[in-house]
């Protein structure tokens, strides 16, 4: 995390514009057949170019041998580090939907999801609904639960597919909560407990609305049930332009992304549909702010499905689109991931991350690649993802010289 002496080293915003390109869920391991990463797999030639005249390393998110979720990563990303800033899911996910989050409201991260009559869960996404029948079910169950549900008023936001979040609003509604969602395909749901004693009402209220919505959503041939997760509240952080002088801009597609740049105090640059209109978004805006924090969630999609061929695919998409960065001329370009998602894995990974960043003053090696392989040797080795912004700073000619 940025030291509070550092924090003073830094200069008042200057024409030095700094993006950071984030690839969700980027490193990968080998394939069992090749012996290839989904990035070594890739045809990168313009990750690769990038990557020869770039400062390069790998990226420890947390600390060594854990796997971070995506909110915390994000937030190391921005310079804050995880264990001191205490937040769930629920709460980025609904200021990511644009929702005024009060402080008191309880939030959880939903997913729709096929449940058995034996309470098991058959499919954690309900086959992954369109963005408009997750929008139907959405007011499906708002309507609903307005004849049904009296413990607390309830928000329904609708996402993106089977992702939705849920916020309850009332007294008493501690986040001390654990998540229904079993985690596997084949388990029995959970039941919402408190973690504690001023969470029993919580507890209490969550059981009922489960209750309630289930009810609601039987008829359902996909979509009868539902997981929650990451129940939390609104915290309360040091804003990132406070932090660093910068007139920050966020780009993401998906509303958890958006939720955790709202968090940190970065403008949320509208609701872009697909990775193409975030492109366009930030050409558009480019010259209004001083940072750009961009999203690609396609990586980590297929790395959760285990499509090795499909996680290349995404990666190539990406390298076909960065000479459009390039072309916006910013005096730092990172490209780097939230965390490692492998496709032999399915799940998020507690292995450093590829990262390169371009800029004037960068020491590079004609020979690196944007691989996890291919950076090892790199000027910035392993390295904490809390010392990313003042690298970016500093590469920005933003941090003036500490002592005589």
């Amino acid at each position: 995390m940025i030291h509070p002496k550092t924090r003073e080293l830094v200069q008042s915003p200057q024409d030095k514009k700094i993006i950071l390109l984030v690839l969700d869920g980027l490193g990968g391991l080998p394939h069992p057949q090749t012996g290839l990463t989904e990035l070594e797999t890739a045809r990168l030639p313009n990750l690769h170019r990038l990557a020869a005249r770039s400062s390069g390393g790998r990226m420890l998110v947390v600390e060594p041998g854990v796997t971070p979720g995506s909110g915390p990563a994000h937030l190391a990303l921005f310079g804050y580090h995880p264990y001191e800033v205490e937040f769930g899911r629920g709460a980025l996910e609904a200021l990511g939907s644009e929702f005024e989050l009060e402080p008191g409201d309880l939030a959880a991260r939903a997913n729709y999801a096929t449940i058995d009559e034996r309470g098991i869960v058959l499919d954690r996404r309900a086959a992954r609904p369109s963005d408009e029948e997750n929008r139907r079910l959405c007011g499906k169950l708002a309507e609903g639960l307005k004849a049904r549900f009296h413990d607390a008023q309830v928000f329904i936001l609708p996402g993106k597919e089977h992702r939705f979040t849920v916020v309850f609003r009332g007294p008493s509604l501690d986040a001390a909560l654990n998540d229904n969602d079993p985690q596997r395909e084949g388990r029995p749901l959970l039941d919402v407990l408190p973690e504690r004693p001023e969470a029993e009402h919580a507890a209490t209220v969550v059981g009922r609305f489960l209750d309630r919505a289930f009810e609601v959503l039987v008829d359902e041939p996909k979509a009868n049930g539902m997981l929650l997760r990451g129940f939390s509240g609104l915290p309360r952080v040091v804003p990132f332009g406070e932090r660093y002088g910068l007139r920050a801009g966020a780009i993401a597609a998906y509303p958890m992304y958006r939720g955790v740049a709202r968090l940190v105090g970065m403008t949320v640059l509208g609701s872009p549909k697909s990775f193409e209109e975030e492109v366009a978004f930030l050409e558009a805006r480019y010259g209004e702010l001083d940072f750009f924090f961009v999203h690609f969630k396609h990586t980590d999609t297929a790395g959760h499905s285990g499509d090795f061929a499909e996680k290349v695919q995404q990666l190539e998409t990406v390298d076909a689109v960065i000479p459009r960065f390039e072309a916006l001329g910013p005096e730092v370009l990172i490209v780097t991931g939230d965390h490692s998602t492998p496709c032999i894995h399915k799940e998020h990974s507690w292995h450093p991350v590829p990262t390169i960043l371009r800029s004037p003053l960068a020491l590079w090696r004609g020979d690196a690649k944007f691989t996890e392989r291919g950076l090892m040797a790199g000027d910035l080795g392993v390295f904490h993802a809390t010392d990313l912004m003042p690298l970016a700073l500093a590469h920005a000619s933003r941090l003036s010289k500490f002592g005589a």
